[in-house]
């Protein structure tokens, strides 16, 4: 009897996980929006060529290549780079695609892919080009 008790404890738990894992992010259109607006901010701030606030939006692992990479602080390196900027795009023909935790966010000038974290959506790659049959070519991404 106690065998059965927990079998059906594991098998609804189970269940449960997925669920919770597919709602706790919100609904497609909230991670959407959440997405495009941390693109937009990653943009903007490479308009402005303020370091500080792009480097604020990329995530973790692209930070430490930038650094790595440039040999000094991601404020500094990450302005090296040439991101192509959307300067005044306000989110105009951006194309949105969401998958659970991650998005893929298309500008006419640029393709940034973004995680969702704890403390929101990063950019994890950046400067990003498609090629026929091959992965995308990123400028900023992590290692």
């Amino acid at each position: 009897m106690p065998w059965r008790r927990w079998r059906t404890v594991v098998v609804t738990g189970a269940v449960l996980v997925p669920l919770t894992v597919a709602t706790g992010c919100g609904s497609v259109d909230e991670r959407r929006t959440a997405a495009l607006d941390a693109a937009l901010d990653f943009e903007r701030a490479v308009s402005a060529r303020d370091g500080a606030a792009v480097c604020g939006v990329l995530a973790p692992a692209v930070r430490e290549e930038v650094e790595q990479s440039a040999g000094t602080a991601c404020e500094e390196g990450v302005l090296e780079e040439d991101v192509p900027s959307v300067e005044g795009a306000g989110g105009r023909g951006a194309g949105v695609d969401v998958y659970g935790r991650q998005a893929r966010v298309e500008f006419p000038a640029d393709t940034l892919f973004l995680s969702r974290f704890s403390g929101g959506w990063k950019v994890v790659a950046a400067g990003c080009t498609p090629r026929p049959q091959r992965p995308y070519q990123c400028l900023l991404k992590g290692g």
